[in-house]
């Protein structure tokens, strides 16, 4: 009987919680090693020098507005646990304690309906404001760069229009139910998506299947594999050079008599696009493409140097950018219509791709 009592006086009570308050703050519950916590050191930082863009975006009279602030760290979170909806967001907010600490909510702070953050992540996070975001994010990274050697690439990224949705632009819209297309010659100069104009009919190879597509580039610096540039395109043959041509132009100031290199695919072997690059002071490290008509447009005085082999060796480097925007950042089929929302929603990722890296990155500096 004794032993009995002694086991029963060891045993927890299995008491329901019916406390009122709680004095243990959310930032003593997010672990002092916990990644998202130098990740928010940093995005605090670049928020901080946003300030007064965010200023130029509100009226000064009228209703509080939700904090801009808030909306894009919780953007960030949606792209770093992959959460599908903003409707999922926001029930995450609700109950994770450490969304609500990275966001920098109370703990009995009410969350937004999904209705209210969608348009006012919309109005907000415009095409400007994800670019900012994206500069500033980069200058963090300054010393980790390198400001001679580079990749540029592109990927497919699925529209979010359908296939029925492709219908020629000089007919009425069919009646309820849609249309069968089978059998129909559909080509972009006499179709175009009901739901998404801008969304072009794109085959990536010659064998694969014509999708409802956007483009988008990247272009990385090879010495730490982090997004100097990013942006969306339509989706059209030469959009990949011409997206490359438009990063390399703008991104620096080319010093007279300093080379810089740009590693890309075969696909990049056009002597249009060589000429361009060699006008802004760029060796063009691009893969030969032999089979091409006439040749490739590069030959044994730029191949024959081991700075091309290097470039050739680094130029995978971009495809963990590429698995890590479509797989974990939802790019492979974008929510979003219209090139402008595909446009800051790429850049933005590429911003958030940086931040995953840039503390380890900043540790290991000396």
């Amino acid at each position: 009987m004794g032993r009995r009592t002694t086991m029963s006086a060891m045993r927890g009570d299995d008491r329901q919680p019916d406390a009122l308050f709680s004095y243990v703050s959310a930032e003593e519950r997010v672990p002092a090693d916990h990644p998202l916590r130098a990740i928010r050191r940093l995005v605090d930082g670049v928020l901080r020098d946003m300030s007064p863009e965010f200023d130029r975006l509100y009226a000064r009279v009228g209703r509080p507005s939700v904090p801009p602030e808030r909306l894009l760290r919780a953007q960030l979170l949606q792209i770093f646990y992959s959460i599908r909806s903003e409707r999922l967001l926001m029930e995450q907010l609700d109950y994770n304690l450490l969304f609500r600490w990275f966001v920098g909510l109370e703990m009995d702070e009410p969350i937004w309906t999904p209705t209210v953050f969608t348009k006012n992540r919309d109005r907000l996070l415009n095409q400007e404001v994800a670019r900012s975001f994206f500069r500033r994010v980069v200058d963090r990274a300054q010393g980790l760069l390198s400001d001679e050697h580079f990749t540029v690439d592109g990927t497919l990224i699925e529209a979010w229009a359908s296939q029925k949705s492709f219908q020629p632009k000089d007919e009425d819209p069919p009646a309820q139910g849609g249309r069968d297309f089978r059998g129909q010659a559909r080509r972009n100069d006499t179709h175009a998506s009901r739901t998404d104009p801008d969304a072009k009919l794109y085959r990536r190879t010659h064998h694969g299947e014509a999708r409802l597509a956007f483009l988008g580039h990247v272009l990385i610096e090879n010495r730490s594999g982090l997004v100097v540039d990013a942006m969306a395109t339509l989706a059209d043959g030469t959009a990949e050079r011409d997206a490359a041509m438009l990063m390399l132009g703008s991104q620096w100031q080319f010093t007279a008599g300093r080379r810089r290199t740009v590693g890309a695919d075969k696909g990049y072997d056009t002597r249009d696009f060589v000429a361009v690059l060699r006008d802004l002071g760029v060796t063009p490290h691009v893969t030969q493409n032999i089979t091409r008509p006439g040749g490739s447009a590069i030959d044994r005085r730029t191949t024959r140097h081991v700075g091309y082999r290097q470039s050739q060796a680094a130029r995978p480097r971009i495809e963990p950018v590429f698995g890590w925007l479509k797989t974990i950042a939802g790019l492979r089929k974008v929510t979003l219509r219209g090139l402008a929302n595909v446009d800051r929603l790429v850049v933005f990722a590429s911003a958030a791709f940086n931040l995953l890296r840039l503390p380890k990155l900043l540790a290991e500096r000396p």
